[in-house]
């Protein structure tokens, strides 16, 4: 019986380090990217976006993370343009998160948003930076849409522009479709816990990799 337990616990460690992967975006293009396989299938009221970055050269971030949707390009992204600040954007509504994540190191960042009177909250390093409300309140994030990593997309799942591109890494994308909590947030930053999103897990098998994006072993717990 010991043994059974061992041998799944390695197992699930096993899985865990498979799933263990950065990509890299080395430059500004309008042709690297990487695109979830998964969509949303059904209207979701709330969410969580978290994940591990080291942004590249600026000025700016670029685009880590991008959801458009059939008629609303800009439902959901993270983005920092030129000499702007990094901003969260709902249905092309748009917050500035009060984040600094342009040192070169790894960041742990999370998102949450609720559409009840549009409260949203930034995290960096698990800890609560910024929060507010008024972000598109009593909007729903809309389904059938395309997820797309490193570019800002102005059509669905295209038409990218290389100045809205990000530049640097990514490990360990997860989005909710409910607020985490700080707690678990903390934990997730912390190494605590590895929690996996219910709308985008992390994994090689989901992640399609486009224009040379490189994917490299890489556990941030580790």
């Amino acid at each position: 019986m010991l043994n059974k337990l061992h041998l799944t616990a390695s197992n699930r460690k096993h899985s865990q380090n498979l799933d263990a992967f950065q990509i890299s975006f080395p430059m500004r293009t309008n042709y690297m990217y990487g695109r979830m396989k998964r969509t949303l299938l059904q209207e979701i009221f709330a969410l969580t976006l978290c994940l591990w970055m080291k942004a590249g050269a600026g000025p700016g971030l670029g685009t880590p993370f991008s959801y458009s949707a059939p008629g609303q390009a800009n439902e959901l992204v993270l983005i920092e343009w030129g000499n702007n600040p990094i901003e969260l954007l709902i249905d092309d509504k748009a917050v500035t998160l009060p984040l600094s994540l342009s040192d070169g190191k790894w960041h742990h960042v999370c998102v949450t948003w609720t559409t009840r009177e549009g409260q949203w909250e930034a995290y960096q390093d698990g800890v609560q930076r910024g929060s507010g409300t008024n972000l598109s309140p009593w909007h729903s994030i809309k389904p059938g849409g395309v997820f797309i990593l490193g570019q800002e997309q102005d059509t669905l799942g295209g038409r990218f522009d290389a100045s809205q591109s990000y530049v640097g890494e990514m490990s360990d994308l997860h989005m909710w479709s409910h607020a985490l909590s700080a707690a678990d947030i903390y934990s997730l930053a912390s190494c605590g816990t590895h929690l996996r999103g219910d709308v985008i897990d992390w994994s090689e098998s989901e992640v399609e990799l486009h224009g040379g994006v490189a994917r490299y072993p890489f556990d941030p717990c580790h």
